[in-house]
């Protein structure tokens, strides 16, 4: 038993050293993403090469290890794929690095926590899930979700003063804070922020119509793999009409080679190897709870790295959105209790009346009184 629980214990340290590796994977990649931009790499090149190096590595192991779950392709299931690529790959990353180049890493990362509750709202106008406005869980799922449009809403409309910012002489970037916090700032701020919800709700938009895609072809790979090829000619079609300059496919510096690289083996790689792993040994909500500490990391990385500013308005809206992600969690973490205590309770009950069956069928059941009847038996295994 000794040994049980130090195999348990030591499996959870693995865990959570795995999820705060991942958090620091992922916050580097917000980082990783400004620089890129800040030094000119083309917002339509980005994308092309990341999902290029993602599929590259994602479609062998996808061909290997799904040989046995993969059902027969078929032109709806393209299609799917095809507007699964849009909404989480296009639409996703696109409207991100517009984002990211109006705001800053630390707000992009806040806005991302309400993804989990604007994920339940599309589900209920969708009546893939059901709201429990009786129960306590939907109650704060509910509760939750309103608080993430509060705090999305404070950052995108008030900015306010500034609260905390480096002076270090050393910075390389702090032209473009004070672009933003000038007279011009205030409107590519808020087009930053509708840009970031945009973000948001194509992921959101993504994970909801994933769902029955997964259904009808079961194998998580190679439906990823699949989705970052279609991305990836959606981005290179765009490409080719919107980025005439051939010079802007050129990688110039390590700077750049890096950047690249690590969104592409870290940021879709080696994360999502991670975060499936945390996913099938932690679950979902276990995995979704450690978010906030990659906007912790994030801010502390944009500050030392690109003398980040931070205003009030983003530091309340965070603090709200935040809230809400735990409220949306607490609500989901709640409801599963419930469903399977309600589970465990019918299935005491279907034991129990044949049970009471069987005290009134033939004496060859009160011979051996821990068996339920040959009908029973064979109707159960059924």
């Amino acid at each position: 038993m000794a040994d049980a629980a130090g195999r348990r214990a030591s499996g959870g340290a693995r865990l959570h050293v795995a999820m705060l590796a991942l958090q620091l994977g992922y916050a580097g990649f917000h980082v990783v993403s400004r620089l890129a931009l800040d030094m000119g790499i083309s917002k339509l090149v980005f994308p092309v090469y990341r999902n290029l190096i993602a599929l590259f590595l994602l479609a062998p192991f996808a061909y290997f290890l799904e040989k046995k779950d993969r059902p027969a392709m078929t032109p709806s299931l393209l299609v799917q794929f095809f507007f699964l690529a849009l909404c989480g790959i296009t639409a996703n990353q696109g409207f991100y690095l517009l984002g990211l180049e109006n705001t800053s890493p630390t707000f992009a990362s806040a806005i991302q926590n309400s993804v989990p509750a604007i994920t339940f709202a599309m589900a209920a106008a969708l009546r893939i899930e059901r709201v429990r406005l009786d129960r306590r869980d939907g109650l704060a799922k509910m509760a939750g979700t309103l608080l993430c449009v509060a705090g999305a809403s404070v950052i995108t409309l008030f900015k306010g003063p500034v609260i905390f910012g480096p002076r270090s002489q050393l910075r390389v970037h702090d032209h473009r804070w004070q672009k933003l916090a000038g007279a011009g700032g205030d409107k590519s701020w808020t087009l930053g922020c509708v840009y970031l919800l945009g973000h948001c709700l194509s992921w959101s938009g993504w994970l909801v119509l994933q769902a029955p895609v997964l259904k009808r072809y079961p194998a998580r790979l190679s439906v990823t793999s699949y989705t970052c090829f279609f991305g990836l000619l959606q981005f290179l079609a765009i490409a080719a009409f919107l980025e005439r300059d051939a010079a802007a496919w050129a990688v110039r510096s390590g700077s750049e080679l890096f950047t690249i690289l690590y969104a592409g083996f870290v940021a879709s790689g080696v994360a999502f190897a991670v975060q499936t792993w945390c996913i099938h040994r932690g679950g979902p909500v276990f995995v979704a709870v450690y978010q906030p500490v990659q906007t912790l990391l994030v801010a502390v990385m944009a500050s030392l790295l690109l003398g980040e500013h931070f205003y009030l308005g983003g530091i309340i809206g965070a603090v709200l959105i935040v809230s809400g992600l735990y409220l949306v969690l607490w609500g989901k973490s709640q409801e599963r209790a419930i469903a399977a205590k309600e589970a465990s309770a019918a299935a005491i009950s279907d034991h129990q009346q044949p049970a009471a069956a069987a005290d009134e069928d033939d004496d060859s059941c009160m011979k051996q009184p821990l068996l339920l009847p040959v009908s029973t038996a064979s109707e159960n295994n059924v």
